[in-house]
């Protein structure tokens, strides 16, 4: 999807008017209004109900709307980052991390290498595992954090705890409104909405497996970009998700969550390059294992063993 159109598209959902955000834009009205059309039909379905003073986003262009915030907001971070990257003079780790991991107290690891080495500029970058293994072996990032177990020779992989799943409602869902654990059986009728929808294999296929290995076949409805993007369309009633259990702390006003009735786990995996022992690589294990002995969590057998 272009910039440039989620950018003219933002502006104009804030102003309600055309000429105000062409205005804003800088730029003349007809392109703007041809630009908007070209993005409904690349969505294909109207953004904007027209007929309305001022404009109002239709139930799609509120969905994207607030998906074009991230965004936008997401590249200018990246831009701040690596501008200010380009004049630094100090060490650096280039972290990869996978969106749902962020609800899995990333952050608060993040939080703690930079109280512990506020000398090193940290630059965060999201990827798939799959992008991740690629760019830890181009040098590209330093560490990454993810969900998919892929054997390669030029990573080290440490499984750092395995996360239990639960199923995402619509607040309204008949399903949702009974206690105690869901069957995969039950969920395989109801519209399932899976991500990412690329590159594979993702956390998708973890799902989609965990079907297959109780026999059965799961509904998909839909293939989401990203898990912000399945949970609001669990929320717009779309259907319905399996997610890790941490996700039920971002968004609870009109999702509701269940826990499974089988055992099921997606785990958190860092890795690495096997040769790089820099200090940062080792300060890193250093938090992790302190945060997970703090949190009550096992900590994992290679940060205990001494090889760093």
């Amino acid at each position: 999807m272009d910039l440039r159109l989620l950018r003219y598209f933002v502006a104009v959902a804030d102003e309600g008017n055309f000429n105000r955000a062409a205005a804003r834009l800088h730029v003349a009205q007809p392109p703007l209004s041809r630009a908007i059309q070209q993005l409904e039909a690349h969505v294909g379905a109207p953004l904007l109900d027209r007929a309305t003073r001022p404009l109002r986003l239709t139930e799609v262009g509120k969905l994207l709307y607030a998906q074009a915030l991230q965004l936008l907001a997401r590249m200018e971070d990246v831009d701040m980052m690596v501008k200010a990257a380009a004049v630094s003079q100090r060490r650096q780790l280039v972290i990869g991390f996978v969106a749902s991991t962020i609800y899995a107290r990333l952050p608060e690891l993040i939080r703690g290498f930079r109280q512990a080495a506020d000398q090193v500029e940290l630059i965060l970058v999201e990827s798939s595992t799959v992008e991740q293994i690629a760019a830890l072996k181009d040098g590209r990032i330093d560490i990454g954090f993810g969900r998919i177990r892929l054997d390669d020779t030029a990573v080290r992989r440490i499984v750092l705890r395995n996360e239990k799943l639960v199923a995402a409602f619509p607040i309204g869902h008949p399903l949702a409104q009974l206690d105690g654990p869901v069957s995969l059986r039950e969920l395989a009728a109801e519209p399932q909405i899976i991500y990412p929808r690329m590159p594979r294999p993702s956390y998708a296929d973890q799902v989609i497996s965990l079907f297959h290995d109780h026999g059965l076949e799961p509904r998909i409805a839909h293939e989401a970009r990203e898990l912000q993007i399945a949970i609001g369309l669990v929320a717009a009633e779309e259907g319905m998700a399996i997610v890790p259990e941490s996700v039920r702390r971002a968004r609870s006003h009109d999702v509701a969550y269940r826990e499974l009735v089988e055992p099921a786990t997606s785990p958190i995996i860092m890795s690495h390059r096997p040769d790089d022992r820099s200090p940062e690589i080792a300060l890193m294990i250093e938090v992790i294992a302190r945060k997970y002995t703090d949190w009550g969590y096992d900590v994992p057998t290679a940060m205990r063993a001494g090889d760093y």
